[in-house]
């Protein structure tokens, strides 16, 4: 079976800063996977290359088996992307958004928005620009499930969610992501989040991954945090 997301020997540079060299993984259908690493390794750099908006020095991303820089609408339409909870269109409110990215989408499923909207406790008559900064998240999560995508790309999904919705979220996309057999390829600076939901995890350091493997794998540890900390230190 031809993997979701495949990325070989992906090397780039920022100026003289290498971010990596001969980077190599893979992400197979209805796989989540996590990518855990410090800040500047390059996590939130994969997520644009992989979209296509940013081109490598060089090596090729492929998503549903085409290259990142050639992705088809089609294809385009297949994937959910979340960059580090941003949401455009702040003047709208929580209806006008939903009618307008609905425009977009074939298979919009505004039942999925209205799910998590409802538990945000506001209005639809409520402007984006007054919501707190946890509340615009569950609006953008709220959007990309109605997208039902069959890849969700989600970088630091937890921005600005207090525990109680973080909690909440977890499941939801858990549920989510097994219902209808989605692929989902993640970050997070919250590893206790991350940890409750991935089947994959990769860590990576400045300039390769150090380890890429199931979340089994980390079972003689009492954290996934704890293995982070201790095989990071190493290196």
């Amino acid at each position: 079976m031809t993997p979701i997301i495949q990325c070989e020997n992906i090397t780039h540079y920022y100026g003289d800063r290498l971010i990596y060299k001969d980077l190599n993984f893979d992400v197979q259908k209805g796989k989540i996977l996590g990518l855990l690493g410090k800040n500047g390794t390059g996590k939130t750099t994969i997520i644009n290359i992989l979209n296509g908006y940013l081109k490598p020095q060089s090596g090729v991303c492929r998503v549903f088996g085409e290259e990142m820089d050639k992705i088809t609408p089609e294809t385009k339409g297949k994937i959910g992307l979340l960059l580090e909870g941003h949401i455009q269109h702040s003047y709208f409110n929580v209806k006008q958004i939903e009618t307008y990215y609905s425009r977009f989408f074939p298979n919009w499923k505004p039942d999925e928005y209205y799910k998590l909207i409802e538990k945000l406790k506001v209005t639809p008559t409520q402007k984006i620009s007054t919501m707190s900064c946890g509340q615009r998240s569950q609006v953008a999560l709220g959007l990309l499930f109605a997208q039902d995508p069959e890849l969700l790309i989600l970088d630091d999904f937890s921005m600005g969610l207090d525990p109680g919705y973080r909690r909440l979220f977890v499941e939801y996309l858990k549920e989510y992501a097994a219902a209808g057999d989605k692929t989902v390829f993640m970050t997070s600076h919250i590893i206790q989040d991350m940890e409750m939901l991935i089947d994959d995890c990769i860590i990576l350091d400045y300039g390769k991954i150090l380890l890429h493997e199931p979340i089994g794998y980390f079972s003689n540890y009492k954290t996934l945090e704890d293995a982070f900390i201790e095989i990071t230190g190493k290196y």
